[in-house]
């Protein structure tokens, strides 16, 4: 079989939605990678299989799935045929940290109510002049996926470092270096550079930070540029100037993560883009 990298983006005048993302991929895997944004998957044909904090899960056709923000997750198809998804990024105005925890222990929503909104939505964003429709739909989608998961609130331990250590006074080494790392987004800083910051060996940041977060910290940071990046080229930045605004050594440098963690280059990305 022919490997495919089919895909159509675009980020509409809705409120919160910070991107649309259709895809078609087979023999494609993405590696471990994170989001600013919440990310609201639902799968036409096919299935993914993707870890979230060291945990397996699946999207079988009748599933909403929703991973969040800055949580590592990656994903690959369950058959060599591939799959056909169609993904919306949504920002904390719509969903807020609070849905976080809930939102690691049950990602995969098996509710056929949302899905067929979920679908609704995706074809009111796709008509421009349709914002109305699009933002009303969006509401009752966000509104589905709270009240789904503010139940399950009580009594879950959530995500080790975003729920019940982040709620103890101070911040682990781990929280304080993912807060270096965002602040040196553009710029960047060695690992030695963290470690004086911090009063800690580079060794032992490396393991807090893996250990915490299930994730390297190069790899934390190269996917929050790629993220970085996206936005940028929807806006229809050229992929030359978006490697300099978003940290990368030059456009090759971009194009080699960005493949990597989208599964094409930004060019074709771009271009994708209504």
């Amino acid at each position: 079989m022919v490997a495919q990298r089919e895909i159509s983006v675009w980020r509409p005048s809705v409120p919160g939605v910070v991107e649309v993302f259709h895809a078609h991929y087979t023999e494609y895997a993405y590696p471990m990678h994170v989001h600013e944004a919440w990310t609201l998957l639902i799968v036409d044909d096919g299935a993914v299989r993707y870890d979230l904090d060291r945990h397996e899960h699946g999207t079988p056709h009748d599933t909403v799935s929703l991973l969040p923000p800055h949580v590592p997750h990656n994903g690959s198809p369950v058959t060599e045929h591939g799959f056909r998804k169609r993904v919306l990024y949504l920002d904390l105005s719509r969903l807020d940290e609070s849905l976080i925890g809930p939102a690691v222990d049950g990602p995969d929503l098996r509710d056929p109510l949302l899905r067929r909104r979920v679908g609704q939505l995706h074809t009111a964003l796709a008509h421009p002049g349709d914002e109305l429709e699009a933002e009303s739909r969006l509401t009752l989608v966000t509104e589905r996926l709270r009240g789904r998961l503010r139940p399950r609130r009580a009594g879950l331990a959530g995500l080790a470092g975003l729920t019940g250590e982040e709620s103890r006074p101070g911040r682990t080494l781990a929280h304080r270096l993912r807060e270096l790392l965002d602040a040196a987004l553009v710029e960047g800083i060695s690992l030695d550079e963290a470690a004086r910051l911090l009063h800690a060996h580079p060794a032992h940041l490396v393991r807090a930070f893996s250990g915490a977060f299930g994730i390297a910290p190069h790899q934390y940071l190269m996917s929050r540029r790629v993220d970085r990046a996206r936005r940028l080229l929807l806006e229809g930045g050229k992929p030359s100037e978006v490697a300099t605004a978003t940290g990368f050594y030059d456009q090759s440098h971009l194009t080699r993560h960005f493949k990597r963690l989208v599964g094409v280059a930004p060019g074709r990305y771009r271009v994708s883009a209504r």
